[in-house]
């Protein structure tokens, strides 16, 4: 199964990192779009959705997953998708 993993982030963002690290453990593969333009955030928010106020904010195959939380919940679902 392919993936395709986005990550949309800003500097100095412990949830980012903790986003990119858990990733990394897994050995998925995943681009980082890197925002850090207060006005390009807020704009980006609002193609989001009502609600999306923080970073990261993670797309899987063009889906947003949301947050950290939001990753490992899919990447829970992804784990279970997957024949063993």
């Amino acid at each position: 199964m392919n993936l395709k993993i986005v990550v949309y982030s800003k500097s100095a963002c412990p949830q980012c990192d903790t986003a990119k690290k858990l990733l990394e453990s897994r050995g998925l593969p995943f681009e980082v779009i890197q925002i850090d333009d207060e006005a390009q955030r807020l704009a980006f928010y609002e193609r989001c959705g009502p609600g999306v106020r923080q970073m990261p904010q993670v797309f899987i195959n063009d889906q947003r997953v949301g947050g950290v939380a939001g990753l490992q919940a899919a990447l829970a679902q992804i784990a279970q998708a997957r024949p063993a």
